[in-house]
């Protein structure tokens, strides 16, 4: 039998749901009570898609860019997405210097857009 992504979201009242009974695959028992999710579980599937590839590339942005076909700033996006969805405090990063956004865009790295973006 397939197994589905427990839903975090109510489909009647879009209000949050609760893991209220556990089943062993072996016996069948059931244990009821009130269960947390992992802190992953509400994330939604692009959300989770996105952290296996930077994890397989190992946080490496340059790789993650070529494979997602993205651009560094839409990464630091979704980054920045996903740790305001987990509730987590992100560090501030320092923006990049001029210089490193001018050689991003010489390299064809980033659009001019994101260049201006960036540098304001």
């Amino acid at each position: 039998m397939d197994k589905y992504p427990a839903p975090s979201v109510c489909p009647v009242c879009s209000g949050s749901l609760e893991i209220t009974a556990l089943t062993c695959n072996g016996c069948g028992s059931e244990l009821r009570g009130k269960f947390s999710g992992c802190d992953f579980c509400s994330l939604s599937a692009g959300d989770k898609s996105f952290l296996l590839v930077f994890i397989k590339n190992r946080g490496n942005i340059k790789e993650i860019e070529k494979e997602l076909g993205i651009s560094y700033p839409t990464v630091r996006s979704k980054l920045d997405n996903i740790i305001a969805a987990l509730g987590l405090k992100a560090e501030p990063v320092a923006d990049q210097t001029r210089e490193e956004v001018l050689s991003m865009l010489e390299r064809g790295e980033i659009s001019v857009q994101e260049a201006v973006k960036m540098l304001k």
